[in-house]
């Protein structure tokens, strides 16, 4: 109450003075009012806010590759995958495989051949199948004397199956086999003919499936062989495609697609 007692004191002088006043015979003389004080307001306290603690930006989400599939159809739109590999073959003292130009061009995988009795294979190493369907598209623009093959169940120890057909009309299936001296060995399973082959200057499809011990070769949509193969029993490998010259240049095959899917 300290801060109303000043106020009190006045106040009581001020009335005595206005009495002295009244007997003394002055006016009236009217009473000051007493001001009005307005008790101090505390400022509210406030406590000063801290900046909110900085935040770590969102870690970047890792998108993962796409695993690759087994089954695909390779367009040569682009440079072949290092999961191709070449092997060849030569048939003869004449076969020089340097004269071999292999390569994807405008879209297609063409082989050109400057020598004789080479025997070119293009393995895909990917992947090891059992069961799988192989195809392809190829356009004879050399001379009729050469083969087309497709392969499956390779392995590069032990062999490989091989489907051959010529631009003359023939076919055969044959077992390749890696010999101790590390040379090939081809034995025939089967063979024949077919009016199904557009011979010469022409564009054939292609397609093989092994599948089981069956092996199964069609041309051009038609199935032209299946044998059960027990002798040799591959039970899985890798696929691939192959052109092989013969005693007549030259040979010039290009192949539109490649495609590998279930049987």
């Amino acid at each position: 109450m300290k801060t109303f007692r000043p106020l009190f004191l006045l106040t009581a002088f001020l009335l005595v003075v206005g009495l002295a006043c009244g007997l003394s015979g002055g006016g009236d003389t009217p009473a000051p009012t007493q001001p009005q004080v307005q008790p101090q307001q505390e400022e509210p306290q406030v406590e000063p806010t801290q900046p909110p603690p900085p935040t770590e930006p969102p870690a970047p989400t890792a998108t993962e590759e796409p695993a690759p599939s087994m089954y695909f159809t390779d367009d040569f739109d682009s440079d072949l995958s290092s999961d191709w590999s070449l092997f060849t073959v030569t048939g003869s003292d004449k076969a020089d495989p340097d004269k071999l130009t292999l390569e994807v061009e405008n879209g297609r995988l063409v082989w050109d051949f400057d020598s004789e009795y080479l025997y070119a294979y293009l393995f895909y190493g990917g992947f090891d199948y059992e069961d799988v369907r192989l195809e392809v598209r190829a356009d004879n623009l050399g001379r009729n004397n050469n083969s087309v093959s497709l392969i499956c169940r390779y392995d590069p120890d032990i062999g490989w199956y091989e489907f051959n057909v010529t631009n003359g009309g023939l076919y055969d299936i044959l077992y390749a086999e890696v010999t101790s001296k590390g040379t090939i060995s081809y034995n025939t399973i089967t063979n024949g003919g077919s009016n199904a082959i557009k011979q010469g200057k022409d564009v054939n499809e292609y397609a093989i499936e092994c599948s089981g011990n069956q092996l199964t070769l069609y041309i051009n949509g038609d199935e032209v062989n299946s044998i059960a193969e027990r002798k040799y029993s591959l039970r899985r490998g890798q696929i691939g495609i192959s052109v092989s010259s013969f005693n007549v240049l030259p040979i010039l095959i290009e192949m539109d697609w490649v495609k590998v899917s279930e049987p």
